[in-house]
């Protein structure tokens, strides 16, 4: 069984693998620490790991899962991976991004992906049916943009948006109106890069995931894949790359 961990910002997603490559078990920590690690490895028949973090990880849980794993994989710019990176300054690029590019080229090979992250961040990445990473796109999130509309204007309040709130096409009120205007402003760029994507390339797939994806699928549900573990499933497939080198 392989563990695959993806350390964020604000919380971090865990999730287990079989022999198989099937996704069998799903946590979310708001802090996962060594102690939590161990508490798994004793829980679950786990040989194998891999780690990756946007944040400075601790010694203890870098020495953690090497000491307790058959084979650890900390993933950095510099890990080897089954597509071909060819984005400009591979040191910057985030891994969520590469893990996400990964588990779609590895779910539909041989196709032209675009790769829509809906984060803290909206990202757009694209890779060529023949398997290169050829980069990406950065856009601000859903909070971003509703956080922003509040702080840079004097009268604007800061709204929040629930997923399964039904957003109007145009507001009435001035709630309704922000809400509907981030929301939407997010779907309608969602379908320009697909429509644009599909209009310049042939056998073309689009996945969509990150922790937004909720408020803009049922828009573009006939356009996309929707992957909640994509980014998973690519550092599970790093993992079993390495393993096999």
């Amino acid at each position: 069984m392989n563990i695959c961990i993806d350390q964020g910002n604000s919380r971090t997603k865990v999730a287990l693998f079989n022999a198989e490559g099937k996704l069998i078990k799903h946590f979310v920590y708001k802090t996962f620490t060594s102690t939590d690690a161990e508490r798994l490895f004793a829980l679950y028949p786990i040989k194998n790991s891999i780690i990756s973090s946007v944040v400075n990880l601790e010694s203890s849980m870098i020495n953690a899962l090497n000491r307790l794993s058959k084979h650890f994989v900390l993933f950095d710019y510099q890990t080897p991976v089954p597509i071909q990176n060819d984005y400009g300054t591979p040191e910057t690029l985030g891994q969520d991004r590469l893990a996400a590019a990964v588990g779609a080229s590895w779910l539909c090979p041989n196709e032209n992906l675009l790769i829509i992250d809906a984060g803290s961040a909206v990202t757009y990445d694209f890779v060529s049916e023949e398997g290169h990473f050829l980069g990406g796109n950065i856009a601000p999130g859903l909070k971003m943009r509703l956080t922003v509309l509040h702080t840079m204007t004097k009268k604007l309040p800061l709204v929040e948006v629930d997923e399964q709130e039904l957003i109007p096409l145009y507001g009435q009120k001035t709630r309704d109106a922000i809400a509907a205007g981030v929301v939407r402003g997010m779907v309608f760029e969602v379908k320009g890069y697909i429509r644009t994507m599909a209009e310049r390339t042939k056998h073309f797939r689009a996945f969509l995931t990150g922790g937004h994806a909720p408020y803009i699928y049922n828009a573009v549900q006939n356009d996309v894949q929707y992957e909640k573990q994509l980014v998973l499933i690519g550092l599970n497939r790093i993992l079993e790359f390495n393993n096999n080198k």
